[in-house]
């Protein structure tokens, strides 16, 4: 529905977790409950918070919140290692929970879901009985500590926005007959996908309010981004459920799927990362077999910490982590493939492309990215078949590892690092449980 006036009506309820990882800690932990609480990825005190309970945000401490930051602001502050394997889990009991309610149609990421309504169910006084029920359901299957927001509209984009106009525990709907005036007061980075890079770019339009950009026409919204996402943003603001007019819409198909991870001390070294990346490869692989995918790209990443007199000599960026440093990058195309040895020559030759000197000694991150997925219904073998019977090696390795943890056979390339890069919080990852592990 892209014109015309639009019945008062919801079309999709946002379900959005609050404090979702922090929460998950005080309802496993009753001591932790009132208490300012924040979940870190590392402990160390320039690690940053992935998650922070409500009392530590009304004193401040949020997500990025630097550990050592976090200290200092409240010494009594109760730190606490984030654990996928129980996040991954809750958030499954949450969308069983949900489901009692309402089917859940998409999963954006690990803390928030999407349920489409249907028939009455769009009718206000229903919608809202609906969301009450989610509410309900979610503290009697799930815990009385998990709280969400629910932001109720007639498409996913004003549906994600509502969500967080009221938090913790809101109840937000934003009717057609309401917009765009119901969104005029917020700021520009409430927009889903206006980050500061974005909202830099905006102010250098002139646009730097709410108001201003909901003044512009259709033609204005697309001058002003360049692309027909100026057209779909101008449509979904005034409750339009499409707005792209036969233009493509992005896909829900994965196209990308990999690992990263921030160097332990002893591994920022060239043996240790190289370690660490082989590790990530095999973690990468057998998601990539268990998913059913090939790929035909492999991205890598290192991050490099630089010394005080080497960052006043080159471009410098700084990490979360507060590392200043610089970065290298590389992507390798080649035939489609699934098997971790095949993937592993691709790593190795890459990694051998890296860069030399005293500024690229210490690498503190390493990422590593599978890309071009291929289903496996439509992926072609080669004339020749497999060499090796790599995919066997493959499949006789994961049948081992998905009974006994995903670690027990690996190549010996990734020994000195099986026990670092754990699975880690991934907010956009939607955690799935392969044999003994989540991943």
């Amino acid at each position: 529905m892209t014109a015309g006036v639009q019945p008062d009506r919801f079309g999709f309820l946002h379900i959005d977790l609050n404090s979702f990882f922090a929460s998950v800690e005080q309802e496993l932990h009753p001591e932790y409950r009132g208490k300012p609480l924040g979940v870190c990825g590392t402990m160390a005190d320039t690690g940053a918070l992935i998650a922070a309970s409500y009392e530590a945000k009304a004193l401040g401490i949020n997500t990025l919140t630097k550990v050592g930051d976090a200290k200092r602001i409240c010494p009594e502050i109760i730190l606490v290692s984030g654990s996928h394997t129980q996040y991954s889990e809750f958030s499954h009991k949450i969308a069983a929970a949900v489901e009692r309610c309402c089917p859940v149609a998409h999963t954006p990421s690990i803390d928030e879901m999407v349920c489409q309504l249907i028939g009455r169910e769009r009718e206000p006084p229903n919608a809202r009985r609906i969301a009450m029920e989610i509410k309900q359901a979610i503290k009697d299957d799930v815990g009385s500590t998990l709280r969400c927001s629910i932001g109720m509209a007639p498409n996913r984009y004003l549906a994600k926005i509502a969500s967080d106009m009221q938090k913790p525990d809101g109840l937000i709907g934003l009717l057609p007959s309401q917009l765009p005036r119901a969104i005029a007061h917020l700021v520009l980075r409430d927009l889903p996908g206006v980050g500061a890079k974005t909202e830099k770019r905006l102010n250098a339009k002139g646009i730097t309010t709410m108001e201003q950009l909901l003044a512009l026409d259709r033609p204005g919204m697309h001058k002003l981004w360049d692309s027909v996402w100026g057209d779909r943003l101008f449509h979904w603001l005034r409750g339009s459920d499409t707005g792209d007019d036969g233009a493509p819409v992005p896909t829900d198909v994965q196209k990308s799927l990999g690992h990263s991870h921030v160097l332990g001390p002893e591994f920022r070294s060239d043996e240790g990362a190289w370690s660490v990346a082989h590790k990530l490869l095999h973690k990468a692989s057998m998601r990539l077999r268990m998913e059913k995918f090939y790929c035909g790209s492999m991205a890598v990443s290192v991050k490099y910490a630089l010394t005080r007199e080497q960052s006043q000599r080159m471009e410098t960026k700084k990490h979360s982590s507060g590392i200043q440093g610089t970065s290298w990058g590389m992507e390798a195309r080649f035939r489609e493939c699934q098997d971790t040895l095949s993937l592993l020559d691709v790593l190795r030759k890459t990694w051998a492309k890296r860069p030399q000197g005293p500024e690229y000694a210490k690498p503190f991150f390493v990422g590593v990215t599978l890309k071009e997925l291929v289903p496996e219904s439509d992926h072609q073998d080669g004339l020749f078949g497999e060499p090796d019977n790599r995919n066997q090696l493959s499949a006789t390795m994961d049948k081992l590892n998905l009974k006994y943890g995903h670690s027990t056979l690996h190549f010996a390339g990734m020994l000195p690092a099986r026990e670092t890069a754990p699975t880690r919080i991934a907010f956009t990852q939607i955690p799935v449980q392969y044999g003994a592990d989540w991943m």
